[in-house]
């Protein structure tokens, strides 16, 4: 992964050249940006950089250890990301378990988020994380000497889903590593790293692609139209993940856009109809009997269409892009329900319900509460 095969981000770029040509490298680094905005190419860019002994454009150095990274397997270099049990690892799973999907993954697209790595595992109804396992796995990695002789290169992936026990297990690790060792971590969530590992790393903060370096990467990367190009590059807000499930209609395997009008309707009706309640209750049974991965996905979802309904509101149109599919609904008319008096506590009720599902509260009880919830705010002038 070279520095120039990477979207924007110019001023980390160069940062990040300054301080190998220095000898100033951090042992202890963390990568915080919004997904597709380019932390996992970064760091493998990086790492890439110090290991090869490049400069300037990151191809000057030593050819056959280039030509390792074109397949992520140079030796010096390792990574950890968030796993579960599957159909063919039945327990205490780790990284090395699942390598070969992983340099696939990477390989193919290295913007790509964490739903899309669970979907390529198979685990898109668990919560991934890096557990005690994991944990005992890196420190026995980082225990043996370097391959090459040079510095051992450990990338976190989504490093938020280091559970405690796995945290209080790196600590000392991550303080005082081996000579010539550096860990990598990466976050879309800097809320959710544990603090104790947050204050031994040196935090470097990525920003959502401007349009214009996601409609160039779309033009140069997968061949696409100019025109198409700039519409896709509007959309995508600033994620160049998302930019390439627009550009390959890669349509999600659940309809979430029909769960949400569905939602909204009963939510509407719901004000003194008993009968609509039970359809708000039947909804909630049926997203609860999805898995918890899902669920915070579809309730993100739910945040970025009243987003566009409050722009919509608000006539900020050159912001709103969002075309509903779903027959006899009309973004305009539902525009005027969302608005300064309930959008905050909309947010709030939205993300409490995210919190709570991911540290596996009861769904059922949870999505009925936010649906309850949402009846009294979408009515509120």
């Amino acid at each position: 992964m070279l520095f120039s095969e990477i979207l924007g981000q110019e001023h980390i770029k160069s940062y990040l050249r300054k301080s190998v040509d220095l000898g100033r490298i951090a042992h202890a680094q963390l990568f915080v940006g919004p997904e597709g905005s380019g932390t996992l190419p970064m760091a493998i860019a990086y790492a890439q950089y110090i290991l090869c002994k490049n400069n300037e454009e990151n191809t000057t150095g030593n050819a056959a250890c280039n030509l390792k990274f074109n397949t992520l397997s140079h030796p010096d270099l390792h990574f950890a990301f968030p796993v579960a049990t599957n159909t063919e690892v039945k327990s205490k799973p780790v990284s090395a378990n699942f390598m070969t999907q992983w340099r696939e993954f990477v390989l193919e697209n290295p913007y790509a988020g964490l739903f899309d790595w669970y979907k390529k595992i198979g685990v898109e109804k668990k919560q991934g994380q890096i557990g005690v396992e994991e944990a005992s796995e890196i420190n026995k990695t980082l225990s043996l000497k370097a391959y090459e002789g040079g510095y051992k290169i450990m990338i976190i992936w989504m490093a938020d889903k280091i559970n405690t026990a796995a945290s209080n297990k790196l600590l000392k690790l991550i303080e005082e590593p081996p000579e010539k060792t550096i860990f990598i971590l990466i976050t879309e969530h800097l809320e959710d790293i544990i603090q104790t590992i947050l204050s031994r790393c040196q935090v470097l903060d990525f920003i959502g692609l401007p349009e214009e370096e996601i409609a160039n990467g779309l033009i140069k990367n997968e061949d696409c139209a100019p025109n198409l190009a700039k519409k896709i590059a509007h959309q995508s807000e600033g994620n160049y993940n998302k930019a390439l499930h627009l550009f390959k209609k890669d349509d999600t395997d659940y309809p979430f856009e029909e769960w949400f009008i569905t939602w909204v309707r009963s939510a509407f009706k719901a004000k003194g109809n008993a009968a609509a309640i039970q359809d708000l209750i039947i909804w909630s049974e049926t997203i609860a009997g999805l898995g918890r991965e899902v669920q915070k996905q579809f309730l993100n979802y739910c945040i970025f269409f009243f987003r566009q309904a409050l722009l919509q509101n608000y006539q900020a149109n050159s912001l709103v892009y969002f075309e509903p599919n779903v027959p006899n609904f009309d973004l305009k008319k539902f525009a005027p329900f969302v608005g300064g008096t309930n959008i905050m506590a909309i947010f709030k009720e939205l993300e409490t319900a995210i919190y709570h599902i991911e540290r596996n509260g009861n769904s059922k009880i949870i999505l009925t509460d936010l649906s309850i919830q949402l009846t009294r705010l979408i009515h509120k002038k």
